[in-house]
């Protein structure tokens, strides 16, 4: 089975934003952000959510903001090189 992987991933802790590229059902492509926090659940194994503390509101501004500015950025260089 293969797993879909991100285009590009951004970091800060345990706090990640990820850029899929994807295909509507009509075969145009575009692409979505999603994010998610790793934490060690009573076992202390890795699980992963989409809640977020106080504290990891910084995080997820900053790696949010950094998939945004690379998506901004990649359109407009196409629509520049156009």
């Amino acid at each position: 089975m293969n797993k879909k992987t991100p285009i590009q991933k951004f970091r800060a802790g345990t706090v990640t934003a990820s850029i899929w590229a994807n295909k509507s059902k009509d075969g145009n492509g575009f692409k979505s952000v999603s994010f998610e926090k790793g934490y060690k659940d009573e076992k202390g194994e890795w699980q992963r959510t989409n809640n977020l503390s106080v504290s990891d509101l910084p995080k997820a501004i900053v790696v949010l903001s950094k998939a945004y500015e690379a998506l901004a950025l990649k359109d407009w260089e196409a629509a520049e090189e156009a």
